[in-house]
């Protein structure tokens, strides 16, 4: 684990920004989510201009196909595809980096993953982050009538794919259940001479850990109210980068909070609240343990919230 008190790893392929620790804002894409109601494109793409203009480093977006939440009694709620919607925002908002967080790969084939983030990537001039999972929603494989079963083999499979098509346009593997021949992922986008798109894995299992130790640019440890919940996952990753042979320095850690906000919908659980000097300072403590980036799932979520947010952002700027 990072010690706040020395000079940070390099960020490697990792979006530079002038803060110790990254901000970034999920958007909602999800019907009835914080957003209040079925957010348009024009909200989706308003809310992302917003982000950019109050400074904050990167924009995020969830990928499924459908949620079916038990505290919803199961009742569909609809939500935007991330990859089309993340390019169409790419196009239009050109500064802040953006990405999926997270997009489940045994739903695609992982040439066709690769090759999309590469193109938003191309559209992106060189912003795009390709977040990955191996999937955690069961009702949305019934519906498709997609394999629930050997999600680490799929994932692991899929990644060692992926991963090359992006560093060097090439793969040859041979898996369960993905395989590759002489693939090409071509033509290379803006960063294939660095080695193409960063990579971030959301995973707190010990096994996926592995696998991010030995692939991925990050690491996302999912949502936390306060970091003591994120520090043993935080040791559990530094063993998984030691078992790889990897320096547990070189891999970004990330991770995300909830943030209640005047006139709270309690579509997102959990959050840190109170004043905006309070929630920065609850902010200040996932940097403090040597986070590179955190995500803000702010409740409500829209382009004035968002504004309202980037108060409290100048404030942990300033500490």
């Amino acid at each position: 684990m990072t010690d706040s008190n020395t000079s940070p790893a390099p960020l490697g392929r990792w979006p530079e920004t002038t803060r110790p620790m990254g901000i970034g804002v999920m958007l909602p894409l999800l019907d009835g989510g914080a957003f209040g109601g079925q957010p348009r494109f024009k909200d989706i793409l308003e809310m992302s201009q917003t982000v950019e203009a109050c400074g904050f480093d990167s924009v995020w977006m969830p990928d499924h196909f459908i949620f079916r939440h038990e505290a919803n009694n199961r009742t569909p709620q609809g939500i935007w595809e991330a990859f089309t919607t993340i390019a169409a925002v790419a196009a239009q908002v050109p500064r802040v980096s953006i990405g999926v967080l997270v997009t489940c790969l045994g739903w695609r084939n992982p040439g066709i993953v690769a090759k999309m983030a590469e193109n938003i990537d191309e559209i992106s001039e060189g912003r795009f982050i390709l977040g990955i999972g191996a999937g955690w929603h069961q009702p949305e494989y019934e519906m498709f009538h997609l394999p629930w079963d050997h999600r680490f083999g799929r994932f692991k499979d899929s990644i060692s794919i992926i991963n090359p098509l992006l560093r060097t346009g090439r793969a040859d593997y041979e898996g369960e259940f993905f395989s590759a021949t002489e693939a090409l992922n071509l033509p290379g986008g803006p960063r294939r001479a660095e080695g193409g798109p960063p990579i971030l894995v959301g995973t707190n299992g010990p096994k996926t850990m592995r696998l991010a130790a030995q692939f991925a640019d990050a690491w996302n440890s999912d949502w936390h109210h306060d970091p003591s919940t994120v520090l043993p996952r935080l040791q559990a990753l530094d063993e998984a980068c030691e078992e790889v042979g990897r320096d547990p320095n070189t891999m970004v850690r990330t991770s995300g909070s909830n943030v209640a906000l005047p006139g709270y919908l309690g579509r997102r659980p959990n959050p840190i609240e109170g004043t905006n000097e309070q929630i920065a300072e609850q902010i200040a403590a996932f940097r403090a343990i040597g986070l590179r980036h955190w995500v803000a799932g702010l409740d409500p979520c829209n382009p004035a919230k968002i504004e309202e947010f980037a108060k409290v952002i100048e404030i942990l700027d300033r500490s």
